[in-house]
Order: structure tokens, then sequence, then C-alpha cells
């Protein structure tokens, strides 16, 4: 699986200004890491945005970040993945295998941006932290889409999914480090791979495939938990694009959305730092729009 993607020192408009560089391929980390089919609840979000400031030219539709449905009707990502946009930005959720793949057919299509766009994914209503960016501490790096009854008619329609689950209060703190070190981490969600060095420096190829890949428990912090994804140690990881995707931990054979990627060191080769959905400010942010366990 690729790393982290959009990490939190990037802005969401940046990101997608890198993403029209990458060629479409599968992303997370390219060692180590699988295709996800299967995981249809995982989707990426994708945006309409004015790219250029000029109405004379049509807007651009690009998939931006991934993120997780955990409700019929709420996807969750992060907040960096909605904010810092152009005026008029218009956000969709793709369920899609492979998102690239649906724009690349739809632009060939043709029609208006809100054409092309709706081909491919579903519109919804951004919602972020209002407390974020925050800080080191807790950077309030959580946002959802909402989708109204018929934008959610429509989700069913296109796609079947069962919502993930969330944990429970707290619940990685009251297991420890030493059962989380034993439990089975994946990371899924449609970014790029890891740095590849070139004549013109380093770039991060492929994005809008969902993939998954292994990861290893490192530290929990108190609304971070900290994963490890070295390729020597049989382990892949996220990258940009995987920004809001989920990190999921096999507890009692099943899989809990523990945290949401934000972010990672750079090249996208070592840790990915995934936000808590346990920890108190997340549900603070998350019980307005799902009931919680």
């Amino acid at each position: 699986m690729r790393r982290t993607a959009l990490f939190a020192s990037l802005t969401a408009a940046s990101v997608a200004s890198m993403l029209t560089m990458a060629a479409p391929a599968s992303a997370i980390n390219s060692y180590n890491a699988a295709l996800a089919p299967e995981r249809t609840e995982v989707g990426s979000l994708v945006v309409q945005y004015d790219r250029d400031n000029n109405p004379a030219t049509p807007d651009a539709v690009r998939w931006v970040c991934s993120g997780t449905m955990i409700s019929r009707d709420v996807f969750l990502t992060a907040a960096h993945c909605t904010t810092d946009w152009p005026a008029g930005i218009k956000f969709y959720v793709s369920l899609d295998q492979n998102t690239q793949a649906a724009i690349d057919a739809s632009n060939k299509l043709g029609g208006t941006p809100e054409q092309i766009a709706q081909r491919v994914a579903v519109e919804g209503s951004p919602h972020w932290d209002a407390a974020y960016p925050g800080n080191s501490a807790d950077a309030h790096d959580i946002a959802v889409i909402t989708f109204d009854k018929a934008q959610a008619a429509e989700l069913a329609k296109r796609w079947t999914f069962t919502p993930a689950q969330l944990p429970r209060d707290n619940q990685l703190s009251e297991l420890g480090s030493r059962a989380l070190d034993a439990a089975q981490w994946q990371v899924m969600g449609y970014g790029t791979q890891e740095a590849v060095n070139g004549p013109g420096g380093q770039t991060h190829p492929g994005g809008g495939v969902r993939m998954k890949a292994t990861l290893d428990f490192n530290a929990l912090n108190k609304t971070w938990v900290r994963l490890a994804m070295n390729e020597s140690r049989d382990l892949g990881g996220a990258c940009y694009g995987d920004s809001g995707g989920p990190n999921f931990v096999t507890l009692d054979g099943k899989l809990v959305l523990a945290g949401t990627t934000i972010t990672g060191d750079s090249p996208c080769y070592a840790t990915n730092v995934a936000y808590r959905t346990d920890s108190d400010s997340a549900r603070n942010f998350l019980k307005q729009f799902v009931a919680l366990p």
C-alpha cells in the first residue's frame, strides 16, 4: 500500500496538484501490498474545484484522499482533505476499486464538470472538527462527508458495502501496547507509492486504486497510533492520497477502524501516523453524526 496520502504538512490543493503529475496505477507502497476489492466500505474522496480562478475554463475533477463509510450515510476522512480549497469546491465519494480509471473514462465521455463527477461518485456535504488544525498533541484532523436520504440511496444503489466498525471509548488504551503489538494491523487507501528517485528528484507515482498492506504496531499516544511499515520487515504502508483512509486492527476476529491515516515520513518508507478514532476528541466530533459503540 502506498504511504499516507496527504501528509498533514501538505494542503489538499497542493496534493491535488501533485496528483495531476502522477500516472494512474495502484497505490500504497508498491512493496508488500495487495488489491482490496473486498473492502467496499473503503472509498476515495473526489473533488470538483476551480484550479485557476478562471470561469472560462472548466473545473477539475480529481480524487485527493481516502476514507471509510462508518454508516450508510457518513464517510469518515481527514480534515486536511476538506479544508483550504478554492470557493465553490464540491465533494464526492466513490467506492469504486479503481477511481482513477473511472475518472479517466468519465472524462472521455465529456460533459460538464458536474456530469463528469456524478458519473464517478456521489456528492455529499463536508463537516470537519472546528478545532482543526489543533496542535501536535491533538490535531483534531478529522472530518466526515454526510449524505442526505437521496444521496445515501444512490450510494447504496451503486455499491454494496457494510459500514466499518468503530472502537469503543479509549479501547486502544484499555488493551495496552502488548496486546496491540500482538494484533494484526492493516492500512488501506488510494494513495500514491513510496518515493522514486529520478533525474528531477523524488516523485510519488501511482494512486487512485484501493490497496491494502500489513503494518506493525509501534506506539500509542493520546490521540495518535504510530505504525511501522518498513519493507525489510515484510510490511507495507501508506503514502500521499491515503490520508483519511482506515487503519484497521483485528480484535476478537473483527476488523475495527482504530485510526485514520494523517501523516508519516515524507518518502513513505517507515512510519504511518494515524488519528485515533477511540479518543475523546474524535468521539466528541463523531457523535454528532453516528451512533458510537
